[in-house]
């Protein structure tokens, strides 16, 4: 007998649950939210995907009008496309050429893609929404058209300044090519002005150099024989012929050391001064800087007191000793012309590890603020120095010397209190 077709059901009916549960999955578990209307526009299914897109259960919104999910401006111009659609069904990309925003159940706005399609059961049609939250992507978008309009306003940017720099370099060019002609013009006049100028600087070491030689010899003579008129026996006179001696005396020194400078100077312009460094015990720098103050005892206003201190840290020294003697008796002599009497001019030496220090402090007129920083330049006199005699070389030669030593010299001055003069020699 053979079986009822009733009794094949079963089957059937296992096949037909198997189907339904392999849909259920594909419709639950899709990447992209799945949204099921009916031809009234009511949602009759939505999938685990889309409550995350939009934030309700889908108990929340089954038998909702789907305009639920769009913002509220958008309602009337949906309701007549979903029209349109219900009426020519046909799979379709919604929003071409704009912009669509879904809203969220927290009344967030969303940036969406949307794709329909639709189906029918008899004679009703139903219709699926497949929605992709492009936000993502949208800020990917934007961020590329901010990066390209950056990048165009720097390609624009660009471009003008590139002209801009060129027509700055046609100018600068015009510039440049009127300036060279301006000093070709001027070039020969410069050599020629050169040319006198080597003569004249030729012309004055020479001067410099034979009034040195020849007025030597006669200011000597004219020193001794002072010296030697003082040692005359005394007589009605003799206060006035010492008066008159000592006037010759400081004469003589005066112009002698003034042709000195001149020579000293031509022969530091011209490159002709050597360094001859020697070492010496500290007891000989001593003793010849202490014969050295001898050498000025007759430059000493009444009272007028030369007193040196040394400290000693090392037994040697290493100078020039021309040099070093110079610098002294120029900064020795200096504080005893700018003292007064009855004053003490304090020489300190210290023999340090690193250094031969020598110091020169006098209680004199001091050294206006604003000349001391030119107190090293030829021929400088300060203000407050004018009626006293001097050839405003002195300190300028000291600093040539100390260039030629590497060494260095530094000033510690008050009006009317005083000057200190520091030199330091390298060892």
């Amino acid at each position: 007998m053979m079986p009822e077709i009733s009794e094949a059901n079963p089957v059937s009916g296992q096949r037909t649950e198997y189907h339904h549960d392999q849909f259920e999955a594909l419709f639950n578990y899709a990447t992209i939210g799945i949204v099921v209307t009916d031809h009234l526009g009511a949602i009759i299914n939505f999938n685990k995907y889309a409550e995350n897109q939009f934030g309700y259960e889908k108990e929340e919104v089954i038998g909702q009008p789907v305009e639920i999910l769009l913002p509220h401006s958008l309602h009337g111009i949906h309701r007549t496309h979903r029209n349109d659609f219900y009426q020519h069904p046909e799979p379709r990309r919604m929003g071409e050429g704009r912009d669509l925003f879904a809203l969220k159940k927290d009344r967030t706005q969303f940036p969406v893609e949307v794709s329909l399609s639709h189906y029918a059961i008899g004679s009703e049609t139903f219709v699926i929404a497949f929605v992709i939250d492009i936000t993502v992507r949208k800020r990917s978008e934007a961020l590329v058209r901010k990066q390209n309009a950056d990048l165009e306003k720097g390609t624009t940017d660009i471009l003008e300044l590139n002209a801009e720099l060129e027509q700055k370099v046609d100018d600068r060019t015009v510039m440049l090519r009127e300036t060279l002609v301006e000093l070709e013009r001027s070039r020969k006049g410069l050599n020629e002005a050169l040319i006198v100028e080597k003569e004249l600087s030729d012309l004055k070491y020479r001067f410099v150099t034979a009034a040195s030689h020849e007025f030597r010899t006669p200011l000597s003579t004219i020193l001794s024989s002072a010296y030697i008129l003082g040692k005359y026996e005394k007589d009605e006179y003799e206060e006035k012929k010492e008066k008159h001696i000592l006037r010759i005396k400081k004469a003589v020194e005066g112009m002698k050391g003034i042709l000195e400078d001149f020579l000293s100077l031509g022969k530091l312009e011209e490159g002709k001064v050597q360094i001859k460094m020697e070492e010496m015990t500290t007891q000989e720098c001593i003793e010849e800087l202490r014969a050295a103050t001898g050498e000025l005892e007759h430059l000493l206003k009444p009272g007028q007191v030369i007193r040196l201190e040394h400290e000693s840290q090392r037994t040697t020294c290493t100078v020039d000793r021309h040099m070093l003697k110079s610098i002294f008796i120029n900064l020795v002599s200096n504080a005893v012309k700018f003292s007064s009497e009855d004053s003490i001019i304090l020489i300190r030496l210290n023999f340090s590890i690193g250094y031969f220090i020598m110091s020169v402090k006098d209680t004199g007129i001091g050294i206006p603020k604003g000349d001391q920083a030119h107190l090293f330049d030829r021929f400088f006199r300060a203000e407050n120095a004018a009626n006293i005699q001097g050839s405003g070389l002195g300190l300028h030669i000291i600093g040539k010397y100390l260039e030629l030593l590497k060494g260095t010299i530094s000033i510690d001055s008050q009006l009317n209190t005083g000057s200190t003069f520091t030199v330091n020699i390298p060892q």
